[in-house]
C-alpha cells in the first residue's frame, strides 16, 4: 500500500501541473471503488477549478470552488496525467477531463481506493475526523509518543501504525524507524522509556522526510505521477530483507508477524 511518502510524492508531482485547471468532464467506468462513486459526480465537479492539493494522512484533498475532492489510492491506486487520446488500459476507472485537454486518470487494480466529493469542512468527515497528528508537524511535542503510549499493552510497532495515534506511518517505515531507533518492534508500547520515545519520533520524522525527498519507495503497485518509480527502496535497512545480513552488525534480519503484518528487525541492533 502506498504510504505517506508515496502519497506526498504524488501530491507534489501533480500540484504544479493541475492547480488552476478547470474540470470540464468526468468519466466513471465503474460504479464503485471501495465505496460507491456518486452518479452525479460529473455534474458536481464540472466547471470547478482545482485551486490546491493538500494531504491528510494518506488522503489527497483537491480544493475546488465549492467543495473538496477526497481521494485515497488504496493498495494499488495510481494517478497520472495523460493526453486525451491516451488509450484506456485495464483498471483505468476514472478520468477527470481538464480544460487544457489532459486527463487526470485514476487506475486501481484492486479497487480499494476511493473518490468522494465533500462539501463543507473535509476535516469533519468521518474518514478524517479522528485521525492523529501528522508526524512531520513542526509543533508536535517531542514526548508525544511517550505520553500517548502509557499503559498501552500492544506492540510498539502496532502502536505507531495506529492512525489515531500518528498518521501515515505504514508497515515499511514503521520497521525502518524502529530499526533506526534500536527498539524491538515486539516490545509493549507502555514499556518504552521517555528518551526512547523521543528518539523513535525523531527517526520516524527523519525517515519519512528522506523518503519524500527520494520519491517514495519502489513497490510493485506504486509509480510516481509521471510514471517513474520511487527511489527509497535502495536505502531500506530491514524491510523485505529476511535472512539477509544486517547492514549495521553481523546479525541476520528476522521476520515475525505483528498485527497480521510482516515485521523485520535485527535482534542484535534492536535489543
Amino acid at each position: 500500500m502506498p504510504e505517506l511518502p508515496e502519497v506526498e510524492t504524488v501530491r507534489r508531482g501533480l500540484e504544479p501541473q493541475i492547480c488552476g485547471r478547470r474540470i470540464v468532464g468526468v468519466i466513471c467506468r465503474v460504479p464503485r471503488l471501495r465505496l460507491p462513486l456518486d452518479p452525479q459526480l460529473e455534474m458536481l465537479l464540472g466547471g470547478q477549478v482545482i485551486h490546491a492539493i493538500s494531504r491528510r494522512a494518506k488522503y489527497l484533498l483537491f480544493k475546488l470552488d465549492k467543495g473538496t475532492l477526497l481521494l485515497h489510492l488504496g493498495m494499488s491506486g495510481v494517478l497520472r496525467l495523460v493526453k486525451s487520446e491516451a488509450p484506456i488500459a485495464k483498471h483505468d476507472h476514472v478520468d477527470l477531463r481538464l480544460d487544457d485537454g489532459q486527463l487526470l486518470r485514476f487506475n486501481d487494480t484492486r479497487r480499494f481506493g476511493l473518490l468522494l466529493y465533500l462539501q463543507g469542512d473535509p476535516n469533519l468527515h468521518s474518514l478524517l475526523q479522528h485521525l492523529g497528528p501528522e508526524p512531520l508537524e513542526t509543533d508536535l511535542p517531542e514526548d508525544y509518543l511517550f505520553t500517548r503510549s502509557r499503559k498501552r499493552n500492544l506492540a510498539i510497532k502496532n502502536f505507531i501504525m495506529d492512525q489515531k495515534v500518528l498518521v501515515g506511518v505504514g508497515n515499511i517505515y514503521a520497521s525502518e524507524a524502529l530499526f533506526a531507533a534500536g527498539i524491538d518492534p515486539r516490545r509493549k508500547a507502555g514499556r518504552i522509556k521517555r528518551q526512547e520515545s523521543i528518539t523513535l519520533l525523531r527517526c520516524i520524522q527523519a525517515i519519512l522526510a528522506e523518503a519524500i525527498i527520494a520519491g517514495g519507495t519502489t513497490l510493485k503497485d506504486f509509480r510516481q505521477s509521471d510514471g517513474r518509480p520511487g527511489y527509497f527502496k535502495q536505502q531500506l535497512q530491514v524491510y523485505g530483507r529476511k535472512g539477509m545480513g544486517c547492514l549495521q552488525c553481523d546479525g541476520t534480519i528476522q521476520q515475525v508477524t505483528l498485527g497480521q503484518r510482516s515485521t523485520y528487525f535485527c535482534e542484535n541492533c534492536q535489543g
